[in-house]
């Protein structure tokens, strides 16, 4: 039997690649994000299109994050797998003008969208047959160390944490395991700004190294391929070079 994947912001960078390798390893995948036709293009590039499923999604909307769970589970008859990973940014911007409205924006999307996910996976995994899953969350290293003008991302991702280690305790009962992973610049379009140089804590501008994305699927399918009774709390992949260990 397949095992099966839900990924959230399936339709480029991260996700699009994490769901091509999991495709690639005999997983069954459900490709959720806002935008239709990345993820159809994403499922295109599958090695296996027929184990992919496009469902546009709205992470922050509790309707649409049902209509993915149910969707999925209708198709392929359970869920091994979730990986939260959709997520947003606040313009770069003093926090003292910073709206309330970009603040609730960034929210709603990386914190309350992977409780909904969260929530919903839960649900699920507790009552199939085989019982259990896994859900890795996609943190940040601004979970550790911040970057300047970034308190709303940083504060999600903050929080992130507190619900990885909260559902990884809360899943114990019901086989779910729940771990984190932090990923330091992978060269994705979201990360493209890091070679023309990004602001650093002493208020200079510098490049920054990246990191081939498939080093992230790679430590994704580590993680997804573990037994339940094994778990990675919290996995840290990054470019080495990187102004991270010591930043500011």
């Amino acid at each position: 039997m397949d095992r099966v994947a839900i990924i959230t912001g399936a339709g480029s960078g991260i996700g699009h690649a994490v769901a091509l390798a999991l495709v690639r390893t005999g997983f069954a995948v459900a490709l959720a994000g806002r935008h239709k036709e990345s993820l159809e293009q994403t499922a295109c590039e599958a090695a296996e299109p027929s184990r992919a499923i496009v469902v546009p999604t709205d992470v922050s909307n509790e309707g649409s994050v049902a209509a993915l769970f149910n969707t999925t589970v209708e198709r392929f008859g359970r869920l091994d797998l979730l990986f939260n990973n959709a997520g947003t940014g606040a313009p770069r911007v003093p926090v003292d003008e910073l709206s309330v409205a970009q603040w609730n924006a960034v929210i709603a999307v990386n914190l309350t969208g992977a409780f909904l996910c969260a929530r919903a996976a839960f649900s699920q995994m507790k009552r199939q047959n085989p019982r259990g899953g896994r859900i890795i969350n996609n943190g940040s290293i601004s979970a550790y160390t911040p970057r300047p003008l970034s308190a709303p991302y940083t504060a999600t991702k903050h929080a992130i944490t507190g619900l990885t280690k909260s559902l990884s305790l809360d899943g114990r009962a019901y086989d779910i395991a729940c771990g984190q992973i932090d990923i330091g610049n992978a060269a994705t379009a979201m990360a493209s700004a890091m070679t023309g140089g990004v602001p650093q804590a002493n208020g200079t501008i510098a490049v920054e190294p990246t990191i081939d994305v498939r080093h992230v699927a790679d430590a994704i399918l580590y993680m997804a391929n573990l037994p339940l009774d094994a778990n990675v709390l919290s996995l840290t992949v990054m470019a080495n070079g990187m102004p991270f260990v010591g930043r500011g």
